[in-house]
């Protein structure tokens, strides 16, 4: 999908103290940028931000960082963000490839919502349940490993569900259909999926770290 690009994105991101400039200055350190340290989740390619938003008012006893590699999403993310009083949330500009420059053992638990399916075989790679990215979140989950997936892609699904399988990830709660349950928190591609009448197919994935 095509992002228009947001001429003053420098600027908002600059001034907002939702904002958090060189993450990699804190790596293994991340809970200092939070007033007070609480679980962690994180959300790799959080788009404009409304999942997580909506969480981190839901949940003030979690702290939440959403991660997100376009600066003009990230922009358009604070603007919204920035009509909020929140003390436990934070953004930053990341490609997901440097999280592991970012955190150690100090996340609970990631979120990946409607990411990039990658269809052609030789980008397989790319996708952000395979194992390079498996590899990835070994080194930032603080204790049992969570992850959370929500897609469109029914590829993408059993390809998740065929590589965290492999990586010793056990499955709770899978659902071809999620938008059959109520009170579900959703992100903009989301609802406009849904909207079209296409099923949404989720999944939670956990390892015990022993």
């Amino acid at each position: 999908m095509r992002i228009r690009n947001v001429k003053n994105k420098y600027e908002i991101m600059r001034e907002s103290s939702y904002f958090l400039e060189n993450p990699k200055s804190y790596y293994g350190r991340i809970q200092e940028v939070f007033p007070k340290i609480q679980p962690l989740y994180i959300e790799i390619g959080m788009g404009k931000g409304k999942f997580l938003l909506e969480n981190a008012k839901r949940h003030p006893s979690i702290n939440f960082i959403g991660i997100e590699k376009q600066d003009s999403v990230v922009a358009l993310a604070l603007k919204k963000i920035e009509e909020e009083n929140l003390e436990n949330l934070r953004i930053i500009c990341l490609n997901a490839l440097s999280i592991d420059e970012v955190f150690l053992h100090d996340v609970d638990r990631v979120y990946l919502n409607f990411s990039d399916p990658w269809p052609k075989v030789r980008h397989h790679s790319r996708r952000l349940t395979s194992k390079i990215f498996l590899e990835k979140y070994d080194s930032i989950f603080r204790n049992d490993a969570h992850i959370y997936l929500r897609t469109d892609s029914e590829e993408l699904f059993a390809y998740s569900i065929e590589t965290l399988s492999q990586w010793g990830y056990s499955f709770s709660k899978v659902s071809l259909n999620l938008h059959q349950e109520q009170g579900l928190i959703t992100t903009e591609y989301e609802d406009r999926f849904s909207s079209k009448g296409i099923p949404i197919k989720a999944f939670i994935a956990r390892r015990n770290s022993k």
